[in-house]
């Protein structure tokens, strides 16, 4: 990394932000996979300075054996490792939803940094690279998994909330979306208006739904049509 007195510490909005999910209120972690302990020791040392927890390694072997912890994460990649390629090790972790990427390289090239960004790799810093550069990215990076994982969360919750309606229920819900009116719904489902309006009740009940607008939006982010 190059000197920079100015850039010891770093407090950008996203790091200082505490929502109220639970995934919001854990401690960062930021992730250090090189095989330069010089490298390891200077990005450690910056980051621990800017109130983060860091934990690093020397291959991608040691870091793929590492339990992944539940609070906001991403990953300081070298390109060139003694195992595999960071972009290998990018790939593979695409496929498990793993932390948000930022690549450090001495032996990059534009085509290389090309398919990291286009893979969803956050910033690619070629050395040296300053402070501010590596925090700044950090920021970003951490900002990003909290909002992935508060979106995973939501998701969980509403699959959740499916599971407990009954099957009927689960015969209703797309037609009250969709616009029909309970007369209709129960004309469809041959049974009695009243009944359906029993079963919408318990829908935005057990849905935990304010109101018809937001269960229609529940209702689009698990697929029911």
């Amino acid at each position: 990394m190059a000197d920079n007195s100015k850039s010891s510490r770093f407090s950008g909005p996203g790091l200082e932000s505490r929502a109220s999910a639970a995934v919001d209120s854990s401690r960062p972690i930021v992730f250090v996979v090189d095989d330069d302990r010089s490298i390891r020791e200077a990005v450690s040392s910056l980051l621990h300075s800017a109130g983060l927890h860091v934990r690093t390694f020397a291959s991608a072997a040691e870091f793929l054996k590492a339990k992944a912890p539940d609070s906001p994460t991403c990953l300081v990649l070298d390109l060139k490792l003694p195992d595999i390629s960071g972009l290998d090790l990018q790939r593979k972790l695409a496929e498990a939803d793993g932390p948000p990427i930022i690549f450090i390289s001495g032996h990059g090239d534009i085509p290389t940094s090309v398919r990291a960004m286009k893979a969803g790799a956050i910033e690619f810093l070629p050395k040296p690279f300053s402070d501010l550069e590596l925090l700044a990215a950090i920021d970003t990076a951490i900002t990003q998994d909290r909002k992935a994982r508060r979106k995973r969360a939501e998701g969980a919750e509403l699959r959740k909330c499916y599971t407990r309606l009954s099957p009927r229920e689960r015969e209703v819900l797309p037609l009250i979306v969709a616009g029909l009116t309970n007369k209709h719904t129960a004309a469809k489902l041959g049974i009695a208006e009243i009944t359906v309006q029993v079963h919408r009740a318990q829908i935005m009940r057990k849905m935990a739904a304010p109101s018809l607008p937001d269960l229609v939006r529940m209702a689009g982010k698990l697929g029911v049509a």
